[in-house]
């Protein structure tokens, strides 16, 4: 029982070291010829936007759109694999049934 509770701790504590990881990492995607670009963490929470001041024309309006759209869904998917791979160390030394 002792042991159980130990490495419950331990992976308590290697979860909070990998949270302020993911805190920390950042992942960007841009688009539009480096016109935009998105910054995530690793906690999947938005850092920052840049637009060049080329795309903030009203003919641009459409373009800024789909390339925002595109590239959030970019950095999104990115800081997903950054944190999906840093859980996957978390997880693999755990000796879980069905997993």
């Amino acid at each position: 029982m002792f042991d159980k509770a130990k490495d419950l701790y331990k992976l308590q504590k290697e979860a909070r070291k990998i949270q302020k990881e993911l805190k920390d990492t950042e992942v960007e995607a841009s688009g539009a010829n480096g016109q935009v670009s998105v910054v995530f963490n690793g906690e999947m929470h938005l850092v920052s936007i840049k637009v060049g001041e080329e795309m903030l024309s009203p003919d641009k309006k459409r373009e800024l759109e789909e390339t925002l759209k595109k590239v959030i869904a970019e950095a999104i998917s990115r800081a997903q694999a950054v944190a999906a791979e840093k859980a996957k160390g978390l997880m693999g030394g755990m000796n879980f049934p069905g997993m």
